[in-house]
């Protein structure tokens, strides 16, 4: 069916509304492109807009500290850094499924809305999925995929597992999202490894 639902996508700069993050994001992405002689980049972070005849829904990785809503959808935690680091709330993050839930910052997003999917079929398997998205600690490539988890993994990890063909789509110029590649890659495994068993608990 469609033209009841859609799968929007969004790009948000790194550390938007947050001065700290921002410039801590720009000094870790030259480093990097220093290190890898290429040019440096900008950073985005994504976040999805699923719309359903039950409502719309925001799905986004965030730390458990960054909103006090106390119906912000949360159907899941992981640590931040290192395991030992989660068992304290600032290294801690969340997965959000908000049914009429904000994206913070969302006027400062690029590119976006991107309409990625109009049918209400992967619509609903994206939101049935979420639940289930793997928790492996944010920053670290616990899941051997190449490249660190993070929230970018996560949007990534949902479309490619919803059936939405994410080869078409498109990011800012000049951008760059890390941990969207390790998404897709442990989407494509056919089975759940150990690491991402324990990850979900």
């Amino acid at each position: 069916m469609t033209g009841t639902a859609s799968i929007d996508l969004y790009w948000l700069p790194l550390g938007a509304g947050g001065r700290s993050v921002r410039w801590n994001g720009r000094l870790f992405e030259a480093v990097l492109a220093w290190r890898e002689g290429r040019a440096a980049q900008d950073l985005y972070h994504s976040a999805l807009a699923v719309r359903v005849p039950a409502g719309r829904f925001v799905i986004e990785m965030a730390p458990v500290w960054a909103d006090r809503d106390v119906d912000r959808g949360v159907v899941g935690e992981g640590a931040v850094g290192s395991r030992s680091a989660g068992r304290l709330r600032l290294f801690r993050y969340e997965i959000r499924c908000w049914r009429d839930g904000r994206i913070p910052d969302v006027a400062e997003a690029v590119d976006s809305p991107q309409r990625v999917a109009g049918d209400l079929q992967r619509a609903e398997r994206l939101l049935a999925l979420v639940p289930s998205v793997p928790r492996p600690v944010w920053g670290r490539d616990e899941l051997k995929a190449g490249e660190m988890w993070n929230s970018n993994s996560v949007v990534a990890w949902l479309l490619a597992r919803s059936g939405v063909d994410t080869a078409p789509l498109r990011m800012p110029p000049a951008g760059r999202a890390p941990g969207w590649q390790a998404g897709l890659v442990v989407a494509g495994r056919r089975h759940v490894s150990a690491d991402e068993r324990a990850g979900a608990r």
